[in-house]
């Protein structure tokens, strides 16, 4: 059963820093949907990746001390190592850093360029730097970045533009003729009322202000700016070339037919994106979906609050199916959802240990104890039975339906709902009540082939979102996982089959006390660590130390405050500067060795910190009455002493 094709990706992770739950939840959900499309019929091609360059990543590889590709190298492995803990079925993973991606953006560009869709001007506005955007004063939020409530700062620089409203009235119909195209549709209604119909703004596509990007190669001056980077990845990644000479797979594969990016990314993905896939000829991708938020308590998850959750730690407690669970479960179609330990333990309790992982070990614990664990089909069937098949036969279209509409969170439910049912005709069977009649025999055998048949089923559509415990289930019961073109019929399990003699605990119990204080301790622990990290990164020198001297000695020597008010190179010299420094209401004449590390124009109007009652001696000729103080690092490199504060020419230093 071939369905055809089926492209789908998710946003690139941006390599500033480690992904939080929030940002793994949407690898997660994009894998449950890859699975289920693939077991659905579907030849899935699922594309992640990451998002490597600009200015940000520019700062924080220079405060790490290490290349920018370096930075990008060591994020990007640390990103791929939990999208693969999280046990993620992704058939490419594409860094905006990979030769082909880089080389595909500068023919891009250059062809936009060369069609007059893309034009220099000057950018003038207000910039946010973790965010990467420009924003006019009307766009702010209470004076901040619309979209992460950071500052902002003004910025003017040269830069190339894109001409975006020559597509929005197209884009416009697109969206209006294809309802499906933006979803949910509150969504939709959001990029059209606040963006396409009040009328969009080119847009900027270059920066000049870093270095860290793809070069524009016919202007070297310039970088891409992140979104038509970023954004292009999605056809790069399949092998389009602007020239006309894309690859195969890139025929098969395009257009996308499911985009899955975070809601806070949506009006690039939805305005921005398609844009440019009209001025460069390409369709369309079929449907964008954007997510809501995980949040952590009350509110997003963010380092600076000191609130963030990983992956890795919710795994070493939960193990990574609970998590899988955890995070497609609680997620509302629309509206964000809400992650926390207490939270996480009490769907671990309730959902995966009671209904599930009670309900495989009960059943298989009472096929041993009563017949050595061969599982056999009887026949003796009653009425009792009709309900749960009908409710187990029912499951497949009612998930179908649901992830045919994306709503992952309620195709799991449908699937629990089988568990639960199973769990209800234990209770309406009691088998252990059969057990005591050997009359009722083979009505406890069909009672519990009943049971394994539908565990099996609801196994088979569990799969493609724990996939490990479906293995596990499997495994015990001695099966195997059916395709969903098998889940017609009730009855398919082998009778006579022997499960596990010792079924293993699928999901065990966990004390919310103990849990809270084991993460805790984790964040105390995790804190210390950071103080320290922080600490052993700041740069020192070791130097050997002089005698000790009192403090009359001290007292002896005066420092004051001074301000450089004249300074000239001292002739014939290649390291003196002479410079005329204000102390109080007189003017002293001091003689530095400074050349090498400051011109003499840039010293005028400098506030220094000054040795004022040095005995005064002539350096190369020029009297010098005092000596202005410096720092000196491992390298040899100065840096002139001032003071932290503002303070008048003359001040002591005490």
């Amino acid at each position: 059963m071939n369905k055809g094709k089926y492209y789908m990706t998710t946003a690139i992770a941006y390599t500033s820093g480690k992904p939080h739950i929030g940002n793994t939840y949407e690898i997660v959900l994009a894998d449950s949907i890859a699975r289920y499309k693939r077991k659905d019929g579907y030849d899935v091609f699922f594309q992640t990746g990451t998002d490597e360059h600009g200015q940000k990543i520019e700062i924080k590889a220079a405060e790490a001390g290490v290349t920018p590709k370096e930075f990008v190298d060591g994020v990007a492995g640390q990103i791929k190592d939990i999208w693969d803990l999280m046990n993620t079925s992704y058939d490419k993973f594409i860094r905006t850093t990979d030769d082909y991606h880089e080389k595909q953006v500068q023919k891009i560009f250059k062809r936009l360029y060369d069609q007059g869709d893309i034009y220099k001007d000057a950018y003038e506005g207000l910039y946010c730097t973790p965010c990467e955007s420009f924003w006019t004063e009307s766009q702010l939020v209470e004076g901040k970045c619309p979209d992460c409530g950071r500052e902002v700062k003004p910025a003017k620089e040269e830069a190339y533009f894109f001409k975006m409203s020559k597509y929005a009235d197209r884009l416009i119909e697109h969206i209006n003729t294809h309802p499906e195209f933006i979803q949910p549709v509150s969504r939709k209604n959001e990029m059209m009322n606040n963006f396409l119909l009040p009328g969009l703004q080119d847009l900027c596509v270059s920066r000049t202000s870093f270095k860290w990007g793809i070069p524009v190669d016919f202007d070297d001056k310039h970088v891409v700016y992140v979104w038509l980077d970023a954004l292009t990845n999605y056809i790069t990644g399949i092998g389009y070339d602007a020239e006309g000479n894309s690859t195969d797979q890139y025929k098969k594969n395009w257009p996308a037919d499911l985009h899955l990016i975070g809601k806070d990314i949506i009006r690039f993905h939805t305005l921005y994106w398609p844009i440019f896939l009209m001025a460069l000829g390409e369709p369309l991708p079929k449907q964008i979906f954007g997510h809501p938020w995980l949040l952590q308590g009350d509110g997003k998850m963010s380092k600076s609050k000191g609130n963030v959750l990983y992956a890795d730690d919710l795994v070493e407690f939960f193990g990574v199916d609970a998590v899988r669970y955890f995070v497609l479960h609680e997620m509302p179609f629309e509206n964000d959802g809400v992650i926390s330990w207490e939270l996480m333990v009490e769907r671990m309790n309730s959902d995966l240990a009671n209904t599930l992982g009670n309900l495989v070990n009960r059943t298989i614990s009472m096929s041993n104890k009563y017949f050595g664990g061969v599982v056999a089909d009887k026949g003796a069937a009653e009425a009792v039975d009709e309900d749960l098949k009908a409710t187990v036969l029912a499951a497949y279209d009612k998930v179908e339906a649901k992830m045919d509409g994306l709503r992952v969170a309620d195709a799991l439910t449908e699937i629990f709902a089988i568990f639960k049912r199973c769990n209800k005709y234990i209770d309406e069977t009691e088998p252990w009540v059969l057990a005591k009649d050997e009359a009722k025999a083979d009505r406890l055998s069909t009672v519990l082939y009943n049971l394994v048949e539908g565990i099996m089923i609801g196994t088979s559509l569990l799969e493609p979102f724990m996939p490990e415990t479906a293995s596990k289930i499997a495994t015990q019961l001695n099966a195997d996982i059916r395709g969903f073109e098998e889940l017609d019929t009730f009855g398919k399990y082998v009778s006579g089959t022997k499960v596990t003699e010792k079924p293993e605990i699928l999901f065990a119990r966990l004390d919310v006390k103990e849990v809270v204080e084991k993460a805790e301790a984790l964040y105390a622990s995790r804190a210390q660590g950071d103080a320290k990290e922080e600490e052993d990164a700041e740069p020192v020198i070791d130097i050997e130390a002089k005698p000790e001297i009192s403090y009359e000695d001290f007292d002896k020597l005066q420092f004051r405050v001074g301000k450089i008010i004249a300074c000239e190179e001292v002739p014939k010299s290649k390291k003196l500067l002479c410079s005329q420094v204000k102390i109080g209401s007189e003017v002293k004449q001091i003689v530095s060795g400074i050349k090498q590390h400051y011109s003499a124009e840039e010293m005028v109007g400098k506030k220094v910190l000054v040795l004022t009652n040095l005995k005064p001696a002539k350096l190369a000729g020029v009297l010098s009455e005092g000596m202005l103080l410096c720092a000196e690092d491992a390298d040899g490199n100065l840096a002139l002493m001032a003071p932290e504060k503002d303070m008048p020419a003359g001040a002591e230093v005490c």
